[in-house]
């Protein structure tokens, strides 16, 4: 959430993003994170940034804002914001809200690339996790049907 303007540069392979300070980054040594283009247009992460910054004409200053009345705010979005359209996002999709929050987003990335072939350490390099251990409890459900004994059987 603290990502600003001169955190990102647009390439032509998608965006690189300096996350200057996180969690597993205590002493804020930073690192550069590639986002791709996405396959789809509808779904491209790159072009909904590229998106979001042109039509909230943001140039400078923090990149996901507070939105109040349809006008976009100065200030950033906060942990406690990102939940809330998360839960509202459960909502709209028929899910139960309860059963997330901002943190779902990481989860539900490492998920998803688990399902689509990506390997533990490219999850790990994407999500920050410095663990093995900890990447593996969020892709542990992803894996119950990946390379599975009962699948190779041919039934």
């Amino acid at each position: 959430m603290a990502l600003t303007c001169r955190d990102l540069e647009f390439t032509s392979d998608g965006v690189t993003i300096r996350i200057r300070r996180s969690k597993t980054d205590p002493e804020a040594r930073g690192r550069k994170l590639g986002i791709p283009f996405g396959r789809s247009e509808a779904t491209c992460p790159v072009r909904a940034l590229r998106a979001w910054l042109d039509s909230a004409k943001i140039t400078t200053g923090p990149v996901f804002r507070c939105v109040r009345r349809g006008r976009v705010a100065s200030t950033a979005l906060s942990d406690k914001s990102v939940a809330l359209v998360v839960k509202r996002t459960a909502v709209a999709a028929g899910l139960d809200p309860a059963r997330y929050a901002g943190h779902s987003l990481r989860s539900g990335l490492a998920t998803a690339a688990a399902i689509g072939g990506a390997s533990e350490r490219s999850i790990m390099k994407q999500t920050g996790h410095q663990s093995e251990k900890m990447v593996r409890r969020y892709i542990r459900d992803a894996e119950l049907y990946r390379d599975n004994a009962a699948a190779a059987t041919g039934l």
